[in-house]
């Protein structure tokens, strides 16, 4: 998208596309694919000899299965696409390394724990980083109620996550008034809490 007003001529020299479908299974559990692609307006050189101008630098793949607590299941990953062919898809099965990590519970520090460094591939570990909002996005009003809260009596997992949704703000008080906090009381989301399934 463009600025407003852009003060210069300019060209599109690079595209980096994230795609995040996530999927109802029939046992019960979820499953999610993650994409990441890179792509150029001109021809690159490369270790495996010329990438032409539109074919992908990096196509890049992680699959999880997840259940309704957003535990990780199943994890695995493919690479297509990539700069040195026979090098950067060569971590074997190091994304199965997620399996236990739950999405809503320090799920990106448990991925830089087990996946930081050499210890996987830079584009798919950074790619784990915005598994947590859209798998929560897709569960939102299917699997999770957005409205109720926590069990314990916390509020909502949105609440207090972002300016929109400050628990001393006015969209609270008008969508979610029973977590309403007037301003220079306790945040409503000061307890953590997973989000209530609908089940």
């Amino acid at each position: 998208m463009p600025l407003s007003n852009p003060s210069a001529e300019r060209r599109l020299m690079h595209r980096r596309a994230i795609d995040v479908q996530v999927f109802a299974r029939d046992d019960g559990l979820f499953e999610v694919e993650a994409a990441l692609s890179d792509t150029k307006t001109s021809d690159m050189k490369v270790a495996g000899g010329i990438r032409k101008a539109g074919e992908p630098i990096h196509d890049m793949r992680l699959h999880l299965a997840v259940d309704q607590q957003l535990t990780i299941q199943a994890a695995s990953s493919k690479t297509e696409s990539m700069p040195y062919p026979g090098a950067c898809d060569q971590h074997g099965d190091a994304y199965a390394r997620l399996v236990g990590l739950n999405l809503m519970k320090s799920f990106r520090q448990g991925v830089k724990a087990r996946l930081a460094g050499t210890q996987g591939c830079t584009h798919l570990t950074e790619l784990c980083q915005v598994l947590p909002s859209a798998v929560l996005q897709a569960f939102a009003g299917v699997v999770i109620d957005p409205q109720a809260g926590g069990a314990d009596g916390a509020a909502p997992f949105q609440i207090d996550r972002c300016h929109a949704l400050r628990s001393d703000g006015e969209t609270v008080q008008s969508y979610y008034p029973r977590w309403y906090r007037k301003p220079g009381t306790a945040s409503a989301a000061a307890v953590p809490a997973m989000p209530a399934s609908s089940s």
